[in-house]
């Protein structure tokens, strides 16, 4: 008996459809004769959903009883004895009550699958236990309900349901996913267009790549070396050299021309280790293809043509750009390069771009080595090896029995290149002479003498000589390279991690001076300037103790430029070290510009923001501050007007014209010194736990009887606020929205609880504002549409928005679902912890 096949419908958010295309298929496998069964499936009281089960078999669930619960599970003994060819289980990553077969449905499935029983389930992106983390960051809810990514990879196929945000929100709103008094939450929690936008992002990208993953097990498997153009992948072919910038910014232009396009850079290094690309500029090269998208590879291979063309072929590569030789002409009497040979032995099938640039045809530098020094007391032990090791070996041969000349010979010669891996080439080139000589003298006949009677005997010498000069040279390259391998690692480490602060942003100039001390093993590190050359040495920053004033009582000075030095206390260091203190050097400059620019343009965008509040508070005093003072200054003068006898309902009139006019002007003068306190920063939150339900109320005295209906739980956590700053906050936006709002059409303010935090909806039935002025509806003085001049300088949201972020929380701006304005403000619980579900009570109406 063969194990069961797996599908599973994949889908980026509850609603999309999954429960629906399962059932679908099961009518279209019953239709055909195949014995299928519904072995679980929840419909959650979706009218459609739950017509599509009328027709298929159900298998009886299993009852459970836990802690005076009733509950009903997928009865897994049930199906198994039944033994259906297909059954449909939905919910793959259900959690089963305690008391069940297994503690997760997916274990479920796993024995009806090796019971030889095809499943088909469903599974949303978010229960992926891989992707727990990205969810809650995105959504703000923790899925407890999950399930291991390696069951739904192990699943022979995967369909995605797809679903726009805007379609799946119109579907919710339509009441077809949700009851009617459960839409309006969730719209404004979980089926945000944001959210949902990131889901189906996150679940279309997942299905990629296992359709990926499932294209190169097959061409693994059917073993097909061509390739396939199902995606545009593009490799470029680096050398290290300069070129390499202009063919990864080619190949990213390539790949934007086709949907999904991908850039991989790989460089192949010979096995040898022999080459000429500076690691400096691969790292460049590097951090330029992964800021395109793109990938880096590190390949070695003997053959570069047949290196690259083998990557191409095993990544399924449709295009390889190349640039044009830097070889000379006459260089190309040794091949045609290896751009020409992988343009002829690419094949039909992979497309060959070969990118001209400003370096070809200049030629091929070749490295530099540089010395590395082995150390004093190495050194001094290669000089003894080569000088007293022959006079003693030569002893030692004196006493012993005779090996021979040849023994002789190549004793020495070891000798010698024990000379060489201490201390260099100078005491191996020593130890071969004098090997030489005393080989001559006392081992070789005539003895005792420098002569040599057998021609034999001095060639043995004369290739002893050589052989030994020869084996010095390289046994000394190879210790020094060794050598100066170790230092060079040392400094790339420490260079990359300067790389390493600058791509991340890092602006603290203490922690890099702190990082010079500790690389540098130094008492103190200070960055001094001065403003002329006349001028005295001021200190910008410094870390550690006994730190120097001038460059010139330091042990070691840097200068960056003209007026910075970066100066250091605690011993002298080697030459070698300078160029790696360089480097610090200018970072510490660049991070001393960086924080200054940022003060600079700080300061700018405050005296541009103070100008711009000054230029509309000049406009808002001469019209609008000038309208509630005209009507008062009117009603004054005709009270005090002794030609005119008014009457007691005038005189009333008259009054309440001025009561108005003063609160109006109250309420404007009051929300300018509030932009005003935002805009100095003199606001100052006094955060403490507050109940919604106390100040809520109490922001709706200034709006007309009636017009909000009010949804505030009494079982609502207490919120970290100040009560002040958010009872005006929520007058603002209230009022707001009761300006806008239709006749007859009452405002709702509602609140509930999400994950660890409040969040108050005021919803509206007016116009609505476009997608493009949702934010800018917030800056001061904005009003938006056809508002009449009077109808309020635009202050009233701008200081919502301050007050409340002011208090750690946010408030935004939403379409209301069939039509208007929703603003949603966010607010901490004051005890970071989410309350248990509870029953909302009924709306009262203000």
């Amino acid at each position: 008996m063969g194990r069961g096949k797996l599908r599973i419908y994949l889908g980026a958010a509850p609603g999309v459809g999954k429960t629906y295309a399962m059932l679908s298929e099961g009518h279209r496998r019953v239709e055909r004769g195949t014995d299928c069964v519904v072995a679980f499936v929840e419909h959650h009281d979706r009218p459609r959903t739950e017509v599509m089960l009328h027709g298929l078999e159900q298998i009886p669930r299993r009852t459970i009883a836990y802690r005076d619960t009733t509950f009903t599970e997928m009865d897994v003994d049930a199906v198994l004895a039944r033994k259906p060819a297909v059954a449909l289980v939905d919910e793959l990553p259900h959690t089963n009550v305690p008391g069940s077969r297994n503690s997760k449905r997916w274990q479920d499935i796993e024995e009806l699958l090796a019971a030889g029983i095809d499943v088909i389930s469903t599974v949303n992106i978010q229960h992926l236990e891989s992707l727990g983390d990205v969810v809650e960051s995105i959504t703000g809810v923790r899925q407890k309900e999950t399930v291991p990514d390696e069951v739904v990879r192990r699943a022979d196929q995967i369909e995605l349901v797809d679903m726009s945000p805007q379609a799946l929100r119109r579907r919710m709103a339509h009441g077809n996913i949700y009851k009617s008094d459960k839409v309006d939450a969730a719209l404004s929690n979980y089926f945000r267009p944001g959210n949902l936008t990131a889901l189906r992002e996150l679940a279309l990208l997942w299905t990629a790549d296992r359709v990926d993953e499932y294209l190169q097990e097959y061409r693994t498997e059917h073993r097909v070396s061509k390739i396939w153009g199902s995606r545009e992948r593009i490799v470029v072919g680096l050398t290290g050299g300069p070129e390499g910038r202009t063919l990864i910014r080619r190949a990213a232009r390539l790949a934007e021309k086709g949907a999904g396009g991908e850039v991989l850079a790989v460089y192949i290094a010979r096995s040898d280790g022999l080459t000429a690309a500076s690691p400096k500029e691969l790292a460049v090269q590097r951090t330029l293809v992964e800021d395109l998208g793109g990938t880096f590879h590190h390949v070695i291979g003997d053959d570069i043509s047949s290196g690259l063309l083998e990557f191409a072929r095993g990544v399924n590569a449709t295009q390889i750009v190349l640039g044009v030789s830097r070889r000379r002409s006459w260089q190309y009497v040794f091949g045609p390069g290896v751009s020409a040979t992988v343009a002829r032995e690419s094949g039909p099938d992979l497309d060959v771009h070969i990118v001209t640039h400003d370096e070809m045809a200049k030629g091929r530098g070749l490295p530099v080595a540089r010395g590395a020094e082995l150390g004093r007391s190495r050194t001094i032990w290669g000089w003894l090896t080569g000088i007293a090791g022959p006079a003693l070996l030569t002893l030692l041969l004196g006493v012993a029995p005779d090996v021979g000349l040849a023994n002789d010979v190549l004793l020495f010669l070891a000798l010698t290149v024990a000379a060489a891996l201490l201390g260099g080439l100078k005491p191996a080139l020593a130890s071969a002479a004098v090997g030489s000589l005393l080989l001559n003298y006392w081992f070789t006949p005539p003895l005792h003498e420098l002569t040599i009677a057998d021609p034999k005997n001095m060639v043995a010498l004369v290739v002893f000589l050589g052989v030994a000069v020869a084996v010095a040279s390289v046994v000394d390259l190879a210790a020094r390279r060794t050598h100066q391998a170790a230092r060079l690692r040392a400094e790339a480490e420490t260079l990359s991690f300067l790389a390493g602060g600058v791509l991340r942003g890092e602006t603290s100039l203490e922690s890099l001076l702190e990082r010079v001390r500790e690389t540098f093993a130094m008492e103190s590190v200070a960055l001094l300037e001065r403003r002329e050359d006349s001028d005295p040495w001021s200190c910008v920053a410094s870390v550690g103790v006994r730190q120097s004033d001038r460059p010139e009582d330091a042990d070691v000075d840097m200068p960056v430029g003209d007026h910075l030095a970066l100066a250091l206390s605690g011993r002298v260091l080697p030459a070698e070290d300078r160029r790696v203190l360089g480097a610090f050097a200018a970072q510490a400059a660049t991070v001393l510009e960086r924080q200054r620019l940022v003060g600079e343009a700080e300061e700018a965008r405050r005296l541009a923001e103070g100008n711009k509040i000054r230029t509309s508070l000049l406009a808002a005093v001469s019209h609008d501050l000038r309208t509630p003072l005209a009507g008062i200054k009117a009603s004054v003068t005709s009270l005090r007007a002794d030609d005119v006898e008014w009457s007691e309902e005038d005189r009333a009139e008259l009054l309440e014209g001025i009561e108005d006019g003063a609160d109006r002007l109250d309420h404007l003068v009051g929300n300018l010194l509030d932009v005003s306190r935002l805009e100095t920063g003199t606001v100052t939150a006094v955060i403490r736990e507050t109940d919604l339900d106390e100040v809520v109320p109490m922001a709706l005295a200034g709006v007309p009887e009636g017009s909000v209906d009010l949804d505030i739980p009494e079982t609502l956590p207490m919120v970290a606020v100040d009560r002040g700053l958010l009872e005006r906050a929520v007058a603002n936006i209230v009022e707001n929205a009761v300006k806008y709002s239709p006749a007859g059409e009452p405002v709702l303010v509602a609140a509930s609880a999400l994950a660890d935090r409040v969040e108050l909806r005021v919803v509206d039935r007016g116009p609505g504002v476009p997608d493009v002025a949702k934010d800018r509806i917030f800056g001061a003085f904005q009003r938006y549409g056809d508002a009449p001049r009077g109808a309020g300088v635009g202050l009233g949201l701008a200081v919502a928005r301050g007050f409340i972020e002011a208090m750690g929380g946010t408030v935004t701006a939403e379409d209301t679902p069939g039509g208007g304005l929703t603003m949603a403000v966010s607010l901490r619980m004051a005890d970071g912890l989410p309350l248990s579900r509870a029953e909302l009570p009924a709306a009262t109406t203000m």
